[in-house]
């Protein structure tokens, strides 16, 4: 049913190798995102994040233009638009690294696709009227994120019988609808939405879980950087959850995760490394 693991993800001009682990650097170009809102929204200081992160090793770029923090206030089209284009363009004429844009909104995904993206990033994995059309016609990779209602409900007493069936379920859908469009199954990245309709104990089940998750054969995206599953534990504010967001990085490493989407590209890359220096030396 599902396809062998490609071991090279084509996006665009560029090309992602599956055969070792990546770092996702976040660029939240939002006045409210959760951890970094209101830091990026002048183009040279969001294009200066950028170049520092590809510096630092990160392989990806994933710009957002609209928050989907729990309670987000919705933004219009042409909103998301002014904030992510320019970004775009300049990043990917620029920076030796792939741009992957963090939208729903099919306008985004065609004008990004045309500016220079190469990886469509979207939390509500393509069900938006018009996304699946619009991220078939970019011929781009896609990664859809498993996701209960609305950013502004998700966290409405989310409930699950057994959460890893029903994100791979879910998957599987969204996977079908897809291939439907013609969006083949090379192209999809996977990601369990860590935070998104899920409880702290949700969130550590399902990262428990993750091998589970490597059933459907397809690279997975772990984003769990600073997010309240690691504040809910240590008891401390978004900006004392490194410690912790590197813990379940290495965790998700040895799960089987392919991208890590984080702030901290530099950290990160450490973690990266070393593990990447451990599993050489088992091999040898």
């Amino acid at each position: 049913m599902y396809a062998t693991m490609q071991p090279v993800l084509r996006c665009g001009k560029r090309h992602l190798d599956l055969n070792h682990a990546h770092v996702m650097g976040i660029l939240n170009v939002t006045p409210d995102s959760f951890s970094d809102g209101g830091h990026y929204t002048q183009i040279d200081t969001a294009v200066r994040r950028a170049q520092s992160m590809c510096a630092l090793g990160a392989s990806i770029i994933d710009i957002g233009g609209e928050s989907t923090r729990p309670g987000a206030a919705p933004v219009s089209a042409q909103q998301e638009l002014d904030r992510v284009a320019p970004l775009v363009e300049i990043i990917s004429r620029e920076c030796d690294v792939i741009v992957s844009v963090d939208t729903s909104t099919p306008a985004v995904i065609r004008e990004s696709a045309r500016l220079g993206a190469g990886l469509i990033n979207d939390v509500r994995a393509l069900q938006r009227e018009g996304a699946l059309d619009a991220a078939a016609a970019t011929h781009l990779p896609v990664c859809l994120m498993h996701m209960r209602g609305e950013p502004q409900t998700m966290q409405d007493e989310p409930f699950y019988t057994d959460i890893a069936a029903e994100v791979i379920s879910f998957w599987q859908e969204r996977i079908r609808a897809c291939e439907q469009v013609g969006i083949s199954a090379e192209r999809i990245v996977l990601d369990p939405g860590f935070g998104f309709a899920k409880n702290t104990q949700h969130n550590y089940e399902l990262f428990q879980r993750l091998p589970e998750l490597l059933s459907v054969q397809r690279p997975l995206l772990v984003g769990v950087s600073r997010k309240s599953m690691i504040g809910n534990v240590l008891h401390k504010p978004v900006e004392q959850r490194l410690s912790g967001s590197l813990a379940l990085a290495v965790m998700a490493l040895e799960r089987g995760a392919k991208i890590l989407r984080v702030h901290d590209v530099a950290e990160t890359m450490d973690v990266l490394n070393i593990f990447n220096a451990v599993c050489s030396a088992a091999k040898e």
